[in-house]
């Protein structure tokens, strides 16, 4: 047979699921890091335990963590589009570096505090230039499935890597294994750039300097994205106020260990992962509000099933409506990218995660303190978050940003 038979269907593969040059290079990059962060990252609740921190503490890492969220991504879109892509990608994975090495050497956990503004550069900064990338690269037809591809490709560390790390902490103890993991990532990391350098094809020139304000480019948002916003803000309430007390209820409450946990965190992915293509490539052909509405119902449900779960099964169930809570993640991110300028892409979704993040990061400090009161009902509280900001979205949330016949394909 000749070698122009057998790539075609690999050439048919790799369009069905939108994997585009640069696309493809990110990807992978992210897969590398992402196999070295899951590695620890759900552990670091226990890790700040031991290191001395107590239940204000865990919350402030948490409050942390999603205020780097809010005020990350404005900076890492405008980098995006002013340094191109590639070069912001490569600046974002070695700052993540640092907070990696600031991690393994912490003796107290105030060092975890300052290490996270260096690590969160990598999942927070870049999220702009996932967008932007995508943007570029593929027309609105295919964008869900580009979004669906990373967020599947995204997950996978979560399904593999979790149980391993559970196993180092087995093997080390808890400060040893999450350091051999930290160890791991570091590599892996180095090994991101390297693809980064070598591979990526530069197609997007970096944008000239642009003088308009925060203010100018939110009154030039488009309405629906901002009702969008809205729900999202309400769900993130939900997903933010019990988050960083998950991996507490699950281990001290409900007396699971940390390999089940592990065990639990792939169930959930694998949930997701399940969902994401064929939800993607639905998304692409239909209305996009049915499905972002699937994702707001799993985001209230989730912290109730946690909540009342009695038993591994019930605790497994709980856990595949948490990896549920993905299935409109597709359909929403493409949402926001059809709904953006193209203009200044990078900037437009950098902005809509700042207002977002800002009006959400405060919400580990609820969790917080609803957790001092009763350890389950932040759960509760986040379901009824959960609840209104479905509501909110079935009333006057966004159906589509409508394709032209051209961009539009046939089922």
């Amino acid at each position: 047979m000749e070698s122009g038979s057998l790539s075609r269907p690999l050439v048919r593969v790799r369009s069905f699921l939108a994997l585009e040059g640069n696309l493809a290079v990110m990807l992978a990059t992210f897969l590398a890091l992402g196999m070295g962060e899951e590695l620890w990252s759900r552990f670091i609740p226990k890790y700040l335990e031991a290191l001395g921190a107590g239940a204000w503490a865990i919350a402030a890492y948490g409050t942390l963590k999603d205020l780097l969220d809010a005020i990350y991504p404005y900076p890492g879109g405008w980098l995006a589009d002013r340094l191109g892509r590639r070069a912001a990608l490569v600046l974002f994975a070695v700052l993540a570096i640092g907070g990696y090495l600031l991690y393994m050497a912490a003796p107290s956990w105030p060092w975890i505090l300052a290490g996270t503004v260096l690590v969160m550069a990598w999942s927070s900064l870049t999220l702009p230039a996932i967008f932007a990338v995508i943007g570029d690269h593929l027309p609105p037809a295919r964008r869900a499935m580009g979004f669906g591809v990373q967020a599947t490709l995204k997950r996978l560390p979560i399904i593999l890597a979790p149980p391993l790390g559970g196993l180092l902490i087995a093997a080390l103890g808890l400060a040893g294994g999450i350091r051999a993991g930290l160890a791991v990532t570091v590599l892996l990391a180095l090994l991101g750039i390297a693809i980064l350098r070598r591979a990526w094809v530069e197609t997007t020139a970096p944008a000239a300097p642009d003088a308009r304000s925060l203010a100018s480019l939110w009154s030039e948002m488009d309405p629906a994205l901002k009702r969008l916003l809205l729900a999202d803000v309400l769900a993130r309430w939900a997903e933010g106020i019990p988050k960083v007390f998950i991996l507490l209820f699950v281990i001290d409450v409900l007396r699971a260990s940390a390999v089940e946990f592990g065990s639990l965190t792939s169930v959930q992915m694998i949930a997701a992962t399940l969902v994401y293509l064929p939800v993607a490539r639905m998304a692409d052909r239909m209305n996009r509000k049915p499905f972002v509405l699937l994702t707001f119902a799993f985001f209230a449900l989730f912290p109730l099933a946690l909540a009342t779960a009695r038993g591994p099964v019930w605790l497994t169930v709980a856990f595949v409506v948490a990896g549920l809570r993905e299935t409109g993640e597709p359909a929403r991110k493409a949402l926001i990218v059809d709904l953006a300028a193209a203009g200044a892409r990078g900037r437009a979704v950098g902005l809509y995660y700042l207002v977002r993040g800002l009006a959400v990061f405060a919400a580990p400090l609820v969790g917080g303190w609803l957790w001092t009161i009763d350890r389950r009902l932040p759960f509760y509280v986040a379901f009824a978050v959960g609840v209104a900001g479905f509501l909110v979205h079935a009333r006057w949330g966004p159906s589509d940003a409508p394709l032209t016949p051209v961009e539009r394909r046939p089922l």
